[in-house]
């Protein structure tokens, strides 16, 4: 953006200490949109301030954080709400500069070596082997407990390229690889965990009705891609002291799934000084409402 004397007048202001004056000049850049970023880290690069170069930081912080809002409402109002897509949107939080092409040439290469193995004669069961193969075997991803300490395994860019995502960033990765080859198996809402069912073919959750777990033929752990029965799944809950419930089997919608990745995120930032981060991502997650 072209640097006006409003500019410059502002961008002498910016270490003002009177509070008040720092919050209405900070408004005022912010409302210049994000096409003002490389005029601050012109100013952030050229001053040897610390204090000013955190409020810089702040304010650009300050501009991704609504050029992200309001990706997140276009996406939560958008006709399909693409898993993928949503995903890579959480991811931008932490790395506002990230580049979706990589992401997505990864994805497609392993969709296509999952096409490649598969054919119309194998059992969903032989599918799920196929794809559990290809993920954890050829590909290499790890899976790892969910760790409020690691932000980056909530971040799908930094998952693939680390080849390690806990359940949820894996289950969505698993689920992406589902939809692009025409396989039915969604995330369910089993607590604690990030479960992917398999269902049968023609189930669909917004027609059919009864108990969705009367369609499902069998669930994966999305953190290695292990198969489970529905004896399984029953030891879980005996283990955990709760009563199987309906809910637990249905598939999740795509927002619920980012919602659910939105608020573990979150989770990773409670201190005094992230504790602002950790307010924005529950003000995004509560946009999908």
């Amino acid at each position: 953006m072209q640097t006006t004397k409003e500019i410059t007048a502002l961008f002498t202001l910016i270490d003002d200490p009177d509070e008040e004056v720092y919050y209405t000049v900070s408004e005022k850049i912010v409302a210049y949109g994000k096409a003002i970023i490389p005029n601050l880290e012109h100013l952030w690069e050229t001053t040897l301030n610390d204090e000013l170069q955190e409020r810089i930081e702040m304010i650009i912080h300050r501009l991704h954080y609504c050029d992200l809002t309001n990706d997140m409402m276009e996406w939560r109002d958008s006709a399909y709400n693409d898993l993928l897509l949503g995903a890579l949107l959480v991811a931008k939080f932490q790395y506002p500069d990230l580049q979706s092409s990589p992401v997505l040439q990864d994805i497609e290469k392993l969709r296509r070596n999952v096409w490649l193995e598969l054919n119309n004669f194998l059992t969903p069961l032989e599918q799920a082997n196929v794809l559990s193969s290809v993920l954890y075997k050829y590909f290499r991803l790890k899976g790892v407990e969910i760790n409020h300490e690691c932000p980056e395994d909530f971040c799908l860019n930094k998952v693939l390229a680390a080849k390690k995502g806990n359940a949820i960033t894996n289950g969505i990765i698993y689920q992406v690889m589902c939809e692009q080859l025409d396989i039915n198996a969604r995330v369910i809402n089993i607590p604690k965990q990030c479960i992917i069912a398999f269902f049968q073919s023609d189930y669909d959750p917004a027609s059919q009705i009864g108990n969705p777990q009367e369609f499902i033929q069998f669930y994966i752990d999305s953190t290695t891609g292990q198969a489970f029965s529905h004896k399984d799944i029953e030891t879980y809950f005996t283990k955990i002291g709760q009563t199987p419930k309906a809910s637990y089997f249905k598939p999740l919608s795509h927002k619920q799934i980012i919602q659910l990745l939105i608020k573990e995120t979150s989770k990773c930032f409670g201190t005094i000084l992230t504790d602002y981060k950790k307010a924005e991502l529950l003000a995004l997650s509560a946009l999908l409402d």
